[in-house]
């Protein structure tokens, strides 16, 4: 271990020790899996995690201002079953989303409970380098399969960022700044206010790093050079209050970054690329005696461009959804959910075969939700798709819990989910084929979430998630429905409160998986969870030392992992090679002032210096430190 690490280890460690002992602490705020927190994501409305059988990860206000030195990929990195691939890699290199081992496009990005999408990609995933991570004031991350609620894409789950909304003061404001290893710069500001008729908020953010360079070199020759990247971010919103039970919130974010990237793994090259996120839309609620109707409107337009060893390429996705639903209480017991959703998107390209095509899904959907009676809460949903190209699918869902003792809650979740094909698949210039089905999948889970003490609580679950008529690519016949995949895997958390000034969260995932092929007339089957770990394992201890002083030790650990490497030197043949496992250990320490106005924070990550690859290939960031400040008013 080089001096470096040891040095922030001893100061962190010898600062929170001290503290600890010497001044009386506050509560400790890293929060448990609370029954009484209110969600949103697993309803669409407001109800209780005790009134739901779904699971939930909940990143709270104090967690995200205690990840000033991250990003959105690294954040939720840590989190139970939740693996970004790249989190740790150069920091403008891609990131995949693999949520209990899925593929990047199984799993449904929402902004403020709004999907968004990229229609111009391959699999129309969102990019999670599209959002800074401190314009959010919440993340609510949803799994198993959510397609009654959120249509299509949501195989394996919703992650919903919430962004900073408007305060309760008349005028204030949040200011931060943070500087780190590899050049790392990342500036924040914003601005709120309140009156009677209107709120609003304003908030830019900056970020550049000199990076590293993204490809290996493995022969050391000291000639690949660094890749950096810029983003600039705007997110702006306002609340008009039209009448005491209607309301209009437009908004608008704008996100663009560019950077450079490497030729491939172990291949040095000048290529770049920029992207860039126009996104307006607008919120609107009215408030019944016994529920409410919502209208939920954006526009997502999306464009990058690449210039690399093929020469400039541009892509550019537009996507438009509209959701109108009320929700209801029809009796003291039964609440009802109805619904109904549009969505456009479109590729702008003149060079396909159809020139700009689009495709449209229209899907109304209802849910009845029975309130905790005698212990028992249910929720049975339904949703028809009708999309402009193959036609009509249903989903449904069955989500029955039950709290005993209000101590222990069994959950079971039964639904069927759907991926639509992308514009890419059905028009593009690579295998195009407009006959394509939808993805359906058939998922179960099952678990136990049990409270021991108020100062002991675990939550265990299970699952298992089946998708048929997965598309793939063949030489001879382009995009198909052909494939099988088979999923499972169980998770484990548990929170532990030593006292009222430290806390131990820990968690483990396993997670499993094969295909099922037809090769040359031939049934197979094979792993195929390619840079997933089937093992990880996760601790984060905190420690409130003082009122103002707060330490925290995170580790994380990812077990050996399979890719797949085409060789150039072989006519880019795909081999299967191997990633070893790697621990990641960080340290963190923040001080506050003036009543938590002013607070200064570092943090060390990878402070074991682990070399290790995420992708076969590429390289990860060693040893880091950021530090900084933030300021509120």
């Amino acid at each position: 271990m080089k001096k470096e690490p040891l040095l922030i280890i001893t100061l962190v460690t010898l600062s929170c020790w001290l503290g600890s002992n010497v001044v009386n602490a506050q509560q400790d705020s890293l929060k448990t899996y609370d029954l009484n927190e209110v969600v949103i994501t697993a309803t669409k409305f407001p109800k209780s995690i005790s009134e739901t059988g779904k699971v939930l990860t909940i990143i709270d206000a104090d967690q995200l201002s205690r990840s000033e030195g991250k990003d959105l990929a690294q954040l939720l990195n840590e989190q139970t079953g939740l693996v970004i691939n790249g989190a740790n890699s150069n920091p403008g290199k891609d990131k995949s989303v693999f949520l209990r081992g899925a593929k990047s496009e199984y799993t449904v990005f929402l902004i403020d409970g709004i999907p968004v999408s990229d229609p111009s990609g391959p699999g129309g995933a969102f990019d999670p380098r599209l959002l800074p991570l401190n314009q959010l004031e919440r993340i609510e991350i949803l799994k198993g399969s959510q397609s009654t609620l959120y249509g299509s894409d949501a195989i394996a789950g919703v992650i919903n960022l919430i962004t900073k909304k408007s305060g309760s003061e008349t005028l204030g404001g949040h200011a931060s700044l943070v500087y780190g290893s590899y050049d790392m710069l990342r500036g924040n500001g914003s601005v709120n206010g309140s009156t009677k008729v209107a709120d609003f908020q304003v908030g830019y953010s900056y970020i550049k790093a000199g990076g590293i360079s993204e490809a290996e070199d493995v022969n050391d020759t000291g000639t690949f050079d660094k890749d950096g990247f810029t983003q600039n971010a705007l997110n702006a919103s306002a609340k008009i209050k039209i009448t005491p039970s209607f309301y209009l919130s437009p908004f608008l974010r704008i996100t663009d970054f560019d950077g450079a990237f490497d030729g491939g793994a172990f291949s040095d090259d000048n290529s770049t690329y920029t992207s860039k996120l126009v996104n307006p839309g607008l919120r609107s609620q009215y408030t019944l005696r016994n529920g409410a109707i919502n209208l939920l409107y954006a526009h997502n337009a999306t464009d990058r461009k690449y210039d690399g060893p093929f020469g400039p390429t541009e892509f550019k996705g537009r996507f438009d959804n509209v959701d109108v639903f009320m929700n209801r209480d029809l009796t003291g017991q039964i609440q009802i959910l109805t619904g109904l959703n549009y969505q456009n998107l479109k590729l702008l390209d003149a060079t396909l075969a159809v020139a700009d095509p689009t495709a449209q899904l229209i899907s109304p959907y209802l849910s009845i939700f029975l309130h905790r009676f005698k212990g028992l809460a249910m929720e049975v949903g339904g949703r028809y798709n009708q999309h402009s190209k193959y036609g009509s699918n249903f989903t449904y869902s069955l989500n029955p819990s039950f709290i005993l003792s209000n101590s222990t809650k069994l959950f079971i979740n039964q639904s069927t989910g759907f991926k639509a094909p992308t514009l890419s698949q059905l028009y593009g210039n690579f295998g195009a084929n407009e006959n394509l089905k939808p993805e359906v999948s058939n998922s179960f889970e099952a678990g136990i979430h049990q409270v021991f003490s108020k100062n002991f609580e675990a939550r265990f679950s299970w699952f298992n998630r089946k998708v048929k008529d997965v598309i793939v690519y063949t030489f001879t016949n382009g995009n198909i429905n052909q494939n099988e995949q088979n999923d499972r895997g169980l998770e484990l958390e548990s929170t532990i409160r030593f006292n009222d000034k430290v806390t131990l969260r820990m968690d483990y995932a396993y997670v499993d998986g094969k295909v099922s092929a037809l090769e040359n007339g031939v049934d197979t089957t094979y792993y195929n969870l390619f840079r997933r770990p089937k093992h990880t394992l996760g601790a984060n201890m905190g420690v409130q030392a003082s009122p103002r002083l707060y330490c925290s030790l995170n580790l994380k650990t990812f077990s050996e992992r399979k890719d797949l490497f085409f060789n150039p030197d072989n006519f880019f043949a795909a081999e299967v090679v191997s990633l070893k496992s790697y621990v990641l250990v960080d340290l963190y320490a923040s001080y506050s002032l003036f009543d938590a106005k002013l607070s200064f924070f570092v943090e060390g990550k990878n402070i074991l210096n682990q070399d290790y690859r995420e992708v076969y290939g590429y390289n990860t960031l060693g040893f880091n430190v950021n530090s900084g400040l933030s300021f509120k008013f």
